[in-house]
């Protein structure tokens, strides 16, 4: 007990582990660790910095705790257990993420809580006060940064005998050509294609030196009358998804890029996934959107956003994408105004707009997942720039959770757009691939559907 309260001392138990789930685990674990530390941050401030501050409450005395093990007694009023706060804020907050693991962490932040009162430093009352806050906090999360829903989206089901489709690989993978993109899985992509010999093993493999060379490799498959899939990222989705539009294909996706979004709105999170996939022979039929006659499976965007993407592209290759992101966000709020755009006929002054692919969610201007990949309709959400102090308005919104009710954002499912950009020049993005498009373009479903395979 002496040994695992001084463990829990300033949080380093808990920032241990949250470490080890960031460092070792995947997407969920990544998010259970930086929602366990962000609830921590939260329930450290109300229990030592407002609370603990409050008239003193002084120690129990030591009799008939053992009181052994501490170096020193706390100072400090006792009123409530900072441990018990901090350790009932990660266990919750990281159970909500990763509800197998919530089990163990419950068991060892109800072990630290004992602690203090084993140990003579709390009594029974302030530990469960301590680890009310933190479960508190830890609940109250979700208010700024929702949970994730990894259940994957529906679409409808399409035989692979009426699909009328050019290639029907077998399930051992003869008849499939799959693409490699280099550096997929932000590592050897000899890793992932070992994997794909084990559960495909007569499925042909291509590993392209650049990302030009998915395309052309794709097409001399589709040529020869096979199948295709793709190993990358959303970018490498979206080129191989215009492909297989474009000639009636199947496509496998597996993902092996950062993000992997429409993946894992599939519901592929691995190779073995999309191995079952393609085993179990269904394919679903999903919305394609097109922007400026381009591709995309996930959004599209243009103005504010797409400057972001060709910053952070700028960055990335020498400081991480993630931070190459913050810092081009900054950059961009810095050194752009909102921008005029005239859309379905009424011309509008803009800071951001984001095009889904179907309807997304949650609300806001951080949406990230859909319940359909076929319904036909357009997530179009727009942050207005022609209000007074836009750009303060905007960061004391987006700081302040308060966006979606604020009247600089408004949200709207539509079947189609037509836009006109009075601008020399119009960058647009799709699935975060930027390119130069026209003034006068549209955002439509595209007459075809994508012919996926999925897992359900």
């Amino acid at each position: 007990m002496p040994g695992l309260s001084r463990a829990a001392d300033h949080s380093v138990l808990w920032l241990a582990i949250a470490a080890a789930l960031g460092g070792f685990g995947g997407r969920r674990s990544r998010r259970a660790a930086l929602r366990g530390v962000i609830a921590i941050a939260g329930s450290s401030a109300i229990a030592s910095g407002v609370l603990e501050r409050l008239p003193p409450r002084v120690r129990p005395p030591l009799e008939p705790f053992p009181f052994v093990g501490l170096r020193r007694r706390p100072i400090s009023s006792s009123m409530p257990s900072g441990h018990a706060a901090s350790a009932a804020a990660f266990a919750t907050a990281a159970s909500m993420e990763l509800p197998l693991v919530g089990a163990a962490l419950g068991a060892l932040a109800a072990a630290v809580a004992y602690s203090r009162v084993y140990n003579g430093v709390h009594s029974p009352g302030e530990v469960v006060l301590g680890g009310a806050i933190g479960a508190g906090v830890a609940a109250a999360t979700v208010k700024v940064w929702p949970r994730a829903d990894y259940s994957p989206a529906s679409a409808r089901p399409v035989p692979v005998s009426l699909a009328r489709v050019v290639g029907v690989p077998s399930a051992d993978g003869a008849g499939l050509t799959n693409a490699v993109k280099p550096g997929a899985h932000t590592g050897p992509p000899r890793v992932l294609t070992d994997e794909l010999r084990a559960v495909l093993p007569e499925a042909r493999i291509v590993m392209p030196d650049t990302a030009a060379g998915i395309e052309p490799a794709l097409r001399e498959a589709v040529a020869r009358g096979e199948a295709i899939g793709i190993v990358g990222g959303d970018g490498s989705v979206n080129a191989a998804a215009g492909i297989a539009v474009e000639y009636d294909c199947p496509l496998l996706v597996v993902p092996g890029g950062t993000l992997n979004h429409f993946a894992r709105d599939l519901g592929l999170e691995s190779v073995d996934d999309a191995a079952r996939a393609l085993k179990r022979g269904q394919l679903v039929a999903v919305d394609v959107g097109l922007i400026d006659r381009h591709v995309f499976v996930n959004t599209a965007s243009f103005g504010s956003y797409s400057k972001l993407v060709e910053a952070r592209e700028e960055l990335e290759s020498s400081i991480g994408k993630w931070a190459a992101l913050g810092v081009a966000l900054v950059r961009v709020l810095r050194e752009n105004d909102p921008f005029e755009v005239m859309i379905d006929g009424r011309t509008r002054r803009i800071w951001m707009i984001f095009v889904g692919n179907c309807a997304y969610e949650p609300p806001g201007f951080a949406p990230t997942t859909r319940t359909r990949l076929d319904d036909g309709l357009f997530d179009v959400r727009i942050v207005d720039g022609s209000a007074p102090w836009a750009r303060v308005r905007l960061i004391l919104a987006a700081l302040t959770g308060n966006l979606v009710r604020s009247r600089i954002y408004t949200r709207a499912l539509v079947p189609a757009l037509t836009c006109h950009v009075p601008e020399s020049e119009n960058p647009l993005a799709a699935d975060g691939e930027v390119f130069d498009g026209k003034l006068d373009f549209t955002i439509e479903k595209h007459a075809k559907p994508l012919l996926v395979y999925a897992p359900k």
